[in-house]
């Protein structure tokens, strides 16, 4: 595994611009694993002809799970490089990323562990076993892992809202 070394590597004029810049294009990959695995979801009924539920069925669950578990490490990736950043900065600077520093204290995301378990996320089990009552039981994991999915695409959703707020600050103050 890699070390994370942080967000200012590569030669930069403005800090708050660079992390600002490295922490967008880790939310578009975030995002774009979680729209590769809805894609794939969403393309996997062109086999539902020739393959069983209970081969495709579970297909769908672990491609929703590992899409999820990607953008899960991805975000505490990003946490992480933050931090790393953030220790050389000044306080003004520091002051200035003051919007994404919040996201991550406001949404903290638990563990992968913790997140696959059913016995600690009561209300997404039992949205999946209502879902799973009203459709079919075989759907059960399937709205679980979905219910992670969601979860991951609304936490990058206010991360990039947060970003784009700082990258306006900063531009405002060119």
């Amino acid at each position: 595994m890699t070390r994370d070394t942080g967000y200012l590597t590569a030669p930069y004029d403005n800090a708050v611009v660079a992390i600002a810049q490295g922490m967008d294009r880790d939310v578009e990959r975030g995002e774009d694993a979680l729209m590769l695995g809805l894609g794939l979801v969403m393309l996997s009924s062109t086999f539902a002809p020739v393959m069983p539920p209970t081969v495709l069925l579970p297909l769908v669950a672990l491609i929703f799970a590992v899409s999820a578990a990607f953008a899960r490490n991805n975000y505490h990736r990003m946490e992480r490089k933050l931090s790393i950043s953030m220790a050389g900065l000044e306080d003004h600077e520091i002051a200035r990323l003051r919007a994404i520093v919040a996201v991550f204290a406001q949404q903290p995301m638990p563990s992968l562990s913790e997140s696959f378990n059913p016995c600690k996320n009561l209300k997404r089990t039992g949205k999946s076993a209502l879902g799973g009552l009203l459709i079919n039981p075989l759907w059960m994991p399937i709205f679980y892992v979905m219910g992670m999915q969601i979860k991951e695409e609304a936490n990058l959703g206010v991360l990039n809202r947060a970003i784009i707020e700082v990258e306006q600050q900063v531009a405002l103050m060119k």
